[in-house]
């Protein structure tokens, strides 16, 4: 449903025209290309009609997911992060295979404990919606550790999508995301936050719990609201301007935002692969 919606909602395909294989015609819109035109059916019919065509491509894609305690927060959204980060992939995943690319999945948390290698086949959108259903948070953040002990099993390139807050060391993250675009591969970052995560618009006096280690600690919010606000944009901002410096795409999105967002950005990101 999100991504039919999503795709109704577009006034022109970034798909169409990537390939020779005919699939219909259209009536001919202005910013068209011109080369496009079936120059036969304007004969017959006095009208301008613009081939489509289906995409053939052999785009592998791994998407990371990233399933530690952390991720299972909320508290300005409906959503979890992790919930909205599942949907996501599920999307993606959609796409992907419908387009007749291969979609593979790696969900890790302090290890990578599932593989999914890429494939293209509608039968295994099945088993790669199963899996992300069977989903349970669990342990802490280390993307460096899933992606030393996943490289052996990721050998062709392509594009790779990371899905993660990215709330853990950010040299650790850069790192990462470096040796998977030095190998050749296109990347395409998406930091899921809750928005309390960026504004801490908390009021009274709080009891802060560590999802992931379990650490606690007591305060009042207003006081350390501006520390926490400058510690947080900081650490994005290092991430952001890493992967900006290495082309990688990088897109901070809120659960309280639609898909639609991040829907188009990977529409535009795959739009520049061809």
């Amino acid at each position: 449903m999100v991504v039919e919606g999503f795709l109704v909602g577009l006034h022109k395909s970034p798909y169409h025209g990537f390939s020779a294989e005919f699939s219909e015609h259209r009536q001919y819109i202005q910013g068209d290309s011109l080369k496009n035109i079936d120059w036969k059916a304007y004969a017959k019919s006095d009208k301008y009609y613009i081939k489509q065509f289906e995409e053939e491509t052999n785009l592998i894609c791994n998407i990371f997911l990233d399933t530690s305690k952390s991720m299972d927060f909320k508290y300005s959204a409906d959503v979890t992060k992790l919930q909205y980060g599942i949907t996501l992939a599920a999307c993606f995943a959609y796409l992907l295979i419908n387009q007749k690319d291969a979609a593979g999945l790696i969900l890790y948390s302090e290890t990578p404990y599932c593989y999914l290698p890429p494939k293209s086949s509608r039968a295994y959108l099945q088993t790669f919606l199963t899996s992300l259903g069977q989903i349970k948070p669990e342990g802490e953040t280390h993307i460096s550790n899933c992606l030393e002990l996943i490289a052996g099993k990721i050998k062709k390139r392509g594009l790779t999508i990371f899905i993660s807050d990215f709330l853990e060391n950010a040299d650790s993250v850069v790192k990462t995301l470096k040796n998977v675009h030095f190998k050749k591969n296109e990347v395409i970052v998406f930091q899921l936050l809750d928005p309390a995560e960026l504004n801490f618009n908390f009021e009274s006096d709080s009891v802060f719990v560590d999802l992931e280690t379990g650490d606690e600690i007591s305060t009042q919010p207003y006081f350390i609201k501006k520390a926490y606000r400058e510690k947080i944009n900081e650490h994005n901002s290092f991430i952001k301007n890493e992967c900006l410096k290495l082309g990688i795409e990088y897109n901070l999105i809120t659960t309280a935002q639609s898909f639609d967002k991040a829907l188009m950005n990977y529409f535009m990101k795959r739009s520049r692969m061809f």
